[in-house]
């Protein structure tokens, strides 16, 4: 393990055995103080930040964006601080700490017998909206899981995340989707953070006006085992509770080949995930390259 690795892993164990001992105040200013700093330095992170919000809001002054930029910093590192006080909040804390809107549509999917699969972007907490399924709902599920180096970080993740009651896979490997399928078709539920393509080979697109490239998995899923796909977008307002939209179902077309039935299923996806997005855009993290004319500018647009 380089030197790097052992810093980033230490970092992330200081997070989980320090700040989840913290009195929620004193995390949610440390967590403050912590984003104010990141944006103030306009590193890479906050450049591309700043850039993808610049295609959300299409117009905004470069003033506009770089206080957009330092409210995304903010939540995000209100991301970082929950997640890391999660193992340590109370089932009540838990149940409490999330409400969303719309929640009939998993319920009834499960009640059907149907296996679901709840596709959401980098929106607010995914791991909180987790944890209160597991909680609240007492419903299991499983999740996927990005390959991280260190190796002893993605342990820490995978760890953490298990500790929340979630069942979690490798992305790598080539397992995970017989796995996920395995669990639809027995009327489970899987959750699948699905804005972002890992593989470079996922579907092409149209996400505010550019062309982006996002997971083929959730819609193929569905096809495959017959199981409900479901939007989901979260955002946080100045309450500790975070709030949550469960969309109505994507359905698969009656036509086509299975290639154009996913193309327009992952598109539909992409423009609930813009919903959420547009009308929340402070809490969608994404620090990443994600359009293609930013990934590769000889195959994007002009």
């Amino acid at each position: 393990m380089s030197a790097q690795d052992r810093l980033t892993d230490a970092l992330y164990g200081l997070g989980w055995g320090t700040v989840k001992k913290l009195p929620e105040p004193a995390a949610v200013r440390l967590g403050r103080t912590i984003a104010d700093l990141a944006w103030k330095q306009r590193g890479k992170g906050v450049q591309r930040l700043e850039s993808n919000y610049a295609r959300v809001v299409p117009g905004a002054s470069p003033e506009a964006l770089a206080e957009l930029s330092r409210a995304g910093m903010r939540s995000y590192l209100r991301y970082w601080m929950e997640s890391f006080r999660l193992p340590a909040w109370s089932k009540e804390r838990i149940k409490s700490g999330f409400e969303p809107k719309d929640l009939h549509h998993l319920t009834e999917g499960l009640a059907a017998g149907k296996g679901v699969v709840l596709a959401l972007p980098h929106l607010a907490n995914w791991d909180l909206a987790g944890a209160w399924v597991t909680t609240q709902l007492g419903i299991p599920f499983t999740t996927v899981a990005e390959r991280l180096k260190p190796e002893t970080l993605y342990d820490r993740f995978v760890a953490y995340r298990e500790g929340l009651g979630m069942e979690v896979l490798p992305h790598s490997g080539g397992t995970a989707f017989g796995t996920l399928a395995r669990r639809l078709r027995d009327g489970g539920l899987v959750c699948l953070v699905a804005d972002r393509d890992l593989s470079a080979s996922g579907v092409e697109v149209d996400f505010f006006g550019d062309t982006a490239r996002m997971p083929a998995g959730p819609a193929l899923l569905a096809q495959q085992t017959g199981a409900l796909l479901l939007p989901v977008t979260l955002w946080y307002d100045d309450s500790p509770v975070m709030r949550g939209r469960v969309h109505p179902p994507v359905e698969v077309p009656e036509s086509g080949t299975r290639a154009e039935k996913t193309s327009v299923m992952t598109q539909a996806l992409a423009d609930a995930f813009a919903t959420g997005i547009a009308d929340h855009p402070e809490d969608w993290h994404m620090l990443q390259r994600l359009w293609l004319a930013d990934l590769d500018p000889e195959k994007g647009r002009p």
